[in-house]
């Protein structure tokens, strides 16, 4: 088998225009590249990571797909209803009821309530339900070699999917994630799954794939490693000025908290609940389909949009877990 596998490698090797054909990466000058770093810094084998990089194929639906990023093409009242509904709702009460044990003893040891742990689960993979179908291999070699704009990004997470499943005996070519490269019920990058995925559940082995405990804990730790303050609001409602002082707003990625509340009230912000006039905060508005809504994003808010560099995504997660806590604390 294994002489077969190398006889199969040097033709592919031998003749680029053959590999490129199959739409492969076993010739690819930058893969051999990522292959010679792996084995002269990480100790692995050469035969091995050939056989694998022959066998990680381009998918071009990957490119097109990180080509149109839904938020790019939704409004606000959109965007919500695809994660605030009867069903994700509903789900995510009978997720928090099923593992309740482990995400009481997660707010416990973290401080981050259960029902933010729920909502992330929720709105990366609807519970588990949809955890991608690319196969990890695929996905991180076409964005890493095929994607020039994200390229230098992917090739450091293809690094570090190579040696996580290496260092878990894992089968490379057999996970499967989203278009992206995001793996299992919390939609970990490799390098996220190095970092902040935890052995929650103390069998030994961290599991994000099926074990829902390490799941849990392990989005728990990546926002107590992110900087979640327990026991601090997320966002305020905000009424603003008549004129809305455009410095003060969130743009983009600029979702860091950069005035204080004081400063907030006195360019003619109202809002309730008022916390101590120097925490610090950012502006942002949503579209509805008549009008602008204005929150105030706290320092929590902004650990949130750790997870995906979005404030869309941070006021659904957000909106999603009240509706889910509602429920489930009453």
């Amino acid at each position: 088998m294994y002489k077969t596998l190398r006889i199969a490698l040097a033709a592919a090797l031998l003749s680029p225009v053959i590999a490129l054909a199959e739409d492969n990466y076993g010739a690819n000058p930058a893969a051999m590249a990522v292959v010679d770093e792996l084995v002269e810094e990480e100790g692995f084998e050469r035969e091995a990571l050939l056989t694998i990089m022959a066998d990680a194929h381009r998918q071009d639906s990957i490119i097109k797909a990180m080509n149109r990023p839904a938020e790019k093409t939704k409004a606000w009242h959109e965007y919500r209803k695809i994660f605030l509904n009867d069903k994700r709702i509903a789900g995510g009460q009978a997720f928090y009821r099923d593992n309740k044990d482990a995400l009481e003893r997660a707010e416990a040891e973290t401080g981050v309530p259960a029902e933010i742990i729920v909502a992330i689960i929720g709105v990366e993979t609807l519970y588990g339900k949809i955890r991608g179908s690319y196969r990890v291999i695929d996905a991180l070699s076409t964005l890493a070699f095929d994607y020039p704009r994200r390229s230098e990004f992917f090739t450091s997470e293809l690094k570090h999917y190579l040696i996580l499943t290496r260092d878990q005996q894992m089968d490379p070519l057999t996970p499967v994630g989203s278009y992206a490269g995001a793996m299992g019920f919390g939609q970990f990058m490799p390098s996220s799954y190095r970092h902040y995925a935890i052995d929650f559940d103390g069998d030994g082995k961290t599991d994000i794939w099926e074990n829902k405990t390490d799941a849990i804990g392990s989005v728990a730790n990546y926002f107590i490693e992110h900087g979640w303050r327990p026991g601090e609001k997320v966002v305020l409602a905000a009424e603003p000025p008549a004129e809305v002082p455009e410095e003060m707003l969130s743009r983009g990625r600029k979702l860091k908290p950069r005035y204080t509340l004081g400063e907030f009230a006195a360019a003619g912000f109202q809002f309730k609940d008022t916390e101590d006039s120097q925490a610090m905060a950012i502006a942002i508005e949503f579209e509805q389909p008549a009008s602008m809504e204005y929150w105030l994003g706290l320092h929590n808010f902004y650990v949130i949009t750790r997870y995906n560099h979005s404030a869309m995504y941070a006021m659904a997660v957000y909106q999603l877990s009240m509706a889910i806590g509602k429920g489930m604390r009453e």
